[in-house]
């Protein structure tokens, strides 16, 4: 088995709803969520034009591999009500993998870790909550580490603390 993280946004409709939304579907489809930061509100990325976000870190212990899983948080997405269109735009949910386990895997479809992890605030704050002495396998520096260095202007607030946060923290 391998821990999978997963960063969940969204910044259409019900935004809460649809991450803890999400976050069932995972359980679902793929497992019991093992590690789960707070919900945090941020600027958009690639697109100011647009509604902030809500994101959220989630972790699960899995078997799928990881173009398996991709498949999975695709259909979720689009069970959800997703239709993508064009990069950066809003949406109701996105799902990205942003770890499995410290595997490295550089496909035209499949970024593993997810690419662009050490400049987006919104994925290292959640990550560095959780996780923040995992070492990025690609980068060969810890979460923690990245977040401090990270010269991301853009805004990320707290915003929610997701019931049984925390509950394997420590681990």
């Amino acid at each position: 088995m391998n821990e999978v993280f997963f960063l969940l946004g969204s910044n259409l409709g019900d935004r809460l709803d649809n991450l803890f939304n999400a976050s069932n579907f995972i359980e679902l489809k793929i497992g019991k969520i093992f590690r789960k930061s707070s919900i945090y509100e941020t600027e958009p990325f690639g697109n100011k034009n647009q509604p902030y976000y809500l994101n959220q870190v989630v972790s699960v212990l899995s078997d799928p591999s990881p173009h398996d899983l991709l498949d999975i948080t695709m259909n979720i997405e689009k069970s959800m009500g997703r239709i993508r269109k064009e990069k950066w735009e809003e949406r109701e949910i996105d799902i990205d993998i942003l770890f499995y386990g410290d595997q490295i895997i550089k496909e035209s479809y499949l970024s593993i870790p997810h690419s662009g992890i050490e400049f987006r605030r919104f994925t290292l704050v959640p990550l560095d909550e959780i996780i923040p002495f995992f070492n990025h396998p690609s980068i060969d520096k810890q979460v923690n580490e990245l977040l401090n260095n990270s010269e991301d202007p853009l805004v990320v607030n707290f915003y929610f603390s997701s019931p049984n946060k925390g509950k394997f923290n420590n681990m």
